[in-house]
């Protein structure tokens, strides 16, 4: 019988890969054979990983056809409402370290290379667009998203979701109100992702906690300076 602790990871790391590759729904997964190899799992684990996703809802399948990606969940519900205050920015920001240093560390220790360059990938687009003078708020949540996904845990990911708009503004903010200039802001926050992915390409995971510590508490600092 398959091990339900494999089945999970390889549950987790669809669910990655939907998310990662922005597969829309009714697009068609790999197949067995090929996830199966993606993720070093044997068929009999795949299977059991895409029997609890088509359960949920999240693929279904076409007979002859394949497994397709299904419509996304509904919302659990849960909202964290809207910033009301300095106080609960530093809140936010300070969950998000707690929360991210996690993830990082977790991420550090991912062996699926597909997960790992994603990272490396997101990163290089937001270099890209800073040096072409966008804000790049996209490309840098979408790089703190590749790393929850790489640290396999979908409640990571799920939180950082729920949490995005929040973050988004945030980073908003502190760029606005940030006292230090822009080239020299945008050379810092390029290291600090630099290090990240770094720590984190060398399956260092204190390392990679430390890396996001830094680049977070960076942040703060920017915006409040201190």
């Amino acid at each position: 019988m398959p091990s339900s602790s494999l089945g999970d990871q390889v549950y987790d790391q669809i669910v990655a890969l939907v998310a990662r590759d922005g597969l829309a729904p009714h697009s068609r997964l790999p197949s067995e054979t090929a996830l199966g190899e993606r993720f070093g799992a044997s068929r009999p684990v795949v299977r059991q990983a895409l029997a609890r996703l088509r359960a949920e809802g999240r693929v279904y399948a076409r007979q002859g056809a394949g497994n397709f990606v299904g419509e996304p969940p509904p919302l659990s519900g849960v909202t964290f409402g809207s910033l009301q205050s300095i106080p609960d920015i530093r809140a936010l920001l300070d969950f998000r370290n707690v929360l991210e240093g996690e993830t990082a560390a977790r991420a550090a220790l991912c062996t699926d290379r597909h997960l790992l360059h994603a990272i490396t990938a997101k990163r290089r687009l937001f270099d890209a667009a800073l040096a072409q003078g966008k804000p790049a708020i996209d490309e840098d949540i979408a790089f703190h998203r590749a790393i929850a996904e790489a640290g396999g845990n979908r409640f990571f990911v799920l939180t950082m979701a729920a949490l995005e708009e929040q973050f988004r503004y945030a980073v908003r903010l502190a760029r606005e109100l940030s006292t230090q200039a822009r080239p020299a802001r945008a050379r810092d926050v390029r290291a600090e992702h630099g290090a990240i992915d770094a720590a984190i390409a060398a399956g260092d995971p204190e390392a990679a906690r430390a890396a996001m510590d830094r680049h977070l508490r960076g942040g703060m600092a920017r915006l409040f300076g201190v």
